[in-house]
C-alpha cells in the first residue's frame, strides 16, 4: 500500500498544520513525526489526548506512520465512560502534550508526551502495506448503549480521502481553516489527515468564532470545513459584516457536515457571498458516503450523490423512503470486541445498516430525513420525516432554532412535536400560527400537534441536536 502521507517524505518546507501562532512545516512535521515513531513502535494501540493542538495531529500522524493503532480520547468524557474506552481498547500508553492534566483513568497508562521538534528525524522506511491494517479506534457516541470502538482500516481513511479530492477538486494548493475537535472523523480525518494526505495545508482556529474565521479566508485560506452551528452563526452575521461576506466570497470550497444544514441559513450565506455550502454525509463507522460535488449542481437539503466506489441504496423503502445501506472501501472493518454488533450492523449480502431514512432524486440525489429510531414519525398512516418540518419551521421569522420529534399517541400512532427556541423569547410566535405556517408550506398531516418552547436546544461537541433528551426534558407552552 502507498504511503497515507506522500508530502513528508519530500521534506518540503511548506506550511503543513498551523494552530494559532504555532506551524509545523512538512519538513518538520516529518522530523517530529519521525522522532516519535520511534518510541512507539511495537505498542499495541495507543491512546491519544485529543485536544485541538499540535500535539494531537503529530501524535496520530505518529501512530499512522509506525502502523500502530490510535484511539482518540476525547478529553471532556466523563469518568464513566473514559474507563469503559480504556477496558475496551486496552492502549498501552496515552500520547499527550507535556503539559497535559490527564485524568485518574489514564494514572496506569505509559504517559508519552508528544514534543513537536523541528529537527530532523527519520520516518519509518516503510509503513503497513496491508489496507486492512487498524488505522484509527473512534468510539461512536454511545445513544444506545456504551460507545463502541469502530476499526478504521488503512484503505477506508485513504480511499475516502482520495474519493473526496475527486469530487472536490482537492490539490495541494488548498488551505484548510476549521475549528472541528480532533476526536471525531470530521475533524481529525478529514480537517487534518486529508490537507497532509494531498499536500496542502490547514490552519486550526482552536476555538470557533466567525471573526478568526473571516480573517483565515481573507488571508489566503481557500477552504472551510464546518458544522450547522457555526454556519447558522455566520449566517446571522452576514447581515452586518461585509468583510465576513467578502471573505466567504472568496473562498473555494465551503462545506459543513455531522448534521443538516437548515435551508434558510443556506439561503442566507448564498444571498450574501454568492457561495453556496456543500454539503457531505458520513458516519463514523463509513467515514463518508455521499456529497454535493463542486462543479455539480448544488441543492440545499441534499447530502449530493455517492462518492466513487460508495455503492448506496434504500432498503425496506414506502413512500419514498428507506434505510440508507451502504458498501464499498470506506467502510469500518467492525467494532472492537463486540463480534455480535458487528454482525448485526450488516446485512446478509455485506451492506452496512446505517440507520439513517432518506429518499432520493430521480438524478440521484440524496435527502436524508433523518434517523431510523428518532426522525421517522409514523403518525396517522403516514411515514414522515423530522427534517422537512424542521426547515418549515425555520423558515418563520420567529423561530430561531427547532427539532421535530414524534411521540405516543393513542390516535395517530405518534404526533409530532416541535421544539422551539423562539427569535424573541418575549413575544414568541404562537402554537396556532407555527402549526398553520407547516401546513401551508408542506400538507395539514406535517404540522406539529404541540409546540414546545425552550431558551436552547440541547447539543453535543459536533453541534448535533440530542433528541433523546429532549423526550425526557420540559418545555413551556403547546397547542
Amino acid at each position: 500500500m502507498s504511503p497515507l502521507f506522500p508530502a513528508l517524505r519530500t521534506a518540503d518546507e511548506k506550511e503543513a498544520l498551523r494552530f494559532g501562532e504555532r506551524a509545523l512545516t512538512y519538513a518538520e512535521l516529518a522530523g517530529a513525526a519521525g522522532a516519535l515513531t520511534g518510541r512507539i513502535a511495537g505498542a499495541g494501540r495507543v491512546a491519544v489526548w485529543a485536544t485541538p493542538t499540535l500535539e494531537t495531529a503529530v501524535g496520530v500522524v505518529a501512530a499512522l506512520l509506525a502502523g500502530v493503532p490510535a484511539v482518540p480520547l476525547n478529553p471532556k468524557t466523563g469518568e464513566r465512560e473514559l474507563a469503559h474506552i480504556l477496558a475496551d481498547s486496552a492502549p498501552s500508553a496515552v500520547l499527550a502534550a507535556p503539559g497535559d492534566l490527564l485524568p485518574p483513568a489514564l494514572a496506569a497508562l505509559t504517559r508519552i508526551d508528544v514534543v513537536p521538534t523541528t529537527g530532523a528525524a527519520d520516518l519509518p522506511a516503510t509503513e503497513p502495506d496491508d489496507p486492512e491494517s487498524p488505522a484509527l479506534i473512534v468510539y461512536t457516541s454511545g445513544t444506545t448503549g456504551p460507545p463502541k470502538g469502530a476499526v478504521l482500516p488503512r484503505r477506508a481513511i485513504s480511499g475516502t480521502l482520495d474519493a473526496l479530492a475527486e469530487v472536490w477538486a482537492w490539490t495541494p494548493d488548498d488551505v484548510l481553516v476549521h475549528a472541528l475537535p480532533l476526536f471525531h472523523v470530521h475533524g481529525l480525518i478529514l480537517g487534518i489527515l486529508g490537507p497532509l494526505r494531498h499536500g496542502g495545508s490547514v490552519r486550526h482556529l482552536g476555538r470557533f468564532s466567525v471573526e478568526r474565521v473571516a480573517r483565515e479566508l481573507a488571508a489566503g485560506a481557500t477552504m472551510l470545513f464546518g458544522v450547522p452551528t457555526m454556519y447558522h452563526r455566520i449566517a446571522e452575521s452576514l447581515d452586518t459584516d461585509r468583510e465576513l461576506a467578502k471573505a466567504l466570497a472568496g473562498a473555494r470550497l465551503l462545506v459543513s457536515g455531522s448534521a443538516a444544514l437548515p435551508v434558510h441559513d443556506h439561503r442566507r450565506i448564498a444571498a450574501a457571498t454568492g457561495r453556496t455550502v456543500i454539503e457531505r454525509y458520513g458516519m463514523t463507522e463509513t467515514l463518508m458516503n455521499t456529497s454535493v460535488r463542486v462543479d455539480g449542481e448544488p441543492r440545499p437539503g441534499t447530502v449530493g450523490v455517492p462518492l466513487p466506489g460508495v455503492e448506496l441504496r434504500l432498503a425496506d423503502e414506502s413512500d419514498g423512503i428507506g434505510e440508507i445501506q451502504v458498501r464499498g472501501p470506506n467502510l469500518f472493518t467492525g467494532y472492537l470486541n463486540r463480534p455480535d454488533a458487528t454482525a448485526a450492523a450488516f446485512t446478509d449480502d455485506g451492506w452496512f445498516r446505517t440507520g439513517d431514512m432518506a429518499s432520493l432524486d430521480a438524478d440521484g440525489y440524496v435527502r436524508i430525513v433523518g434517523r431510523k429510531a428518532t426522525d421517522l414519525i409514523k403518525s396517522g398512516g403516514y411515514k414522515i420525516g423530522a427534517g422537512e418540518i424542521e426547515n418549515a419551521l425555520l423558515d418563520h421569522p420567529g423561530v430561531r432554532e427547532a427539532a421535530v420529534t414524534g411521540e405516543p399517541d393513542a390516535d395517530l400512532g405518534e404526533r409530532i412535536v416541535a421544539w422551539v427556541v423562539p427569535a424573541d423569547p418575549h413575544s414568541p410566535p404562537t402554537p396556532e400560527e407555527l402549526a398553520g405556517h407547516v401546513a401551508a408550506q408542506l400538507s395539514p398531516h406535517k404540522r406539529p400537534r404541540t409546540v414546545r418552547f425552550l431558551e436552547a436546544l440541547p447539543r453535543n461537541d459536533m453541534g448535533k441536536i440530542m433528541k433523546r433528551a429532549l423526550g425526557s426534558g420540559k418545555g413551556n407552552g403547546n397547542g
